[in-house]
């Protein structure tokens, strides 16, 4: 008899999805007219084909700092979104910008939630081991 391993029993297989994270640094005194550009993008991105989800988050110790994270079905689906005037124009806001936008593309294979850290807590792994 084989027993399920860890990764079999709490790892949520899923077909790869894409994660993207761009840092957007800027000037500060072009911080309104980011904010307007970022905000106007959320909704629109979000019901484009494959988006699941699309988010601008502000760091806590620099508010001229912003992240926006996007999460992709397919490969095909960000493509067509990189390839979109949307995204064109969150590209044109470079004039805005202290520096160059960061960019982050990150392929996932499977994703993991709080049933992993149930899991490891529940088995009495202490602290220590973290």
């Amino acid at each position: 008899m084989v027993l399920p391993t860890f990764k079999d029993r709490y790892c949520q297989q899923v077909t790869a999805m894409i994660i993207v994270r761009i840092t957007i640094n800027v000037l500060p005194e072009k911080h309104k007219e980011i904010m307007q550009t970022l905000v106007s993008m959320i909704e629109p991105a979000g019901k484009e084909k494959g988006c699941l989800s699309y988010d601008v988050f502000c760091d806590l110790e620099d508010n001229h700092v912003f992240s926006l994270i996007e999460e992709w079905e397919t490969r095909d689906d960000l493509d067509r979104h990189l390839g979109s005037e949307r995204f064109g124009a969150l590209l044109g806001t470079k004039s805005l910008l202290a520096k160059l936008l960061e960019i982050s593309i990150h392929t996932v294979s499977h994703s993991e939630g709080m049933e992993v850290v149930n899991a490891l807590r529940g088995k009495g792994i202490s602290k220590k081991n973290f």
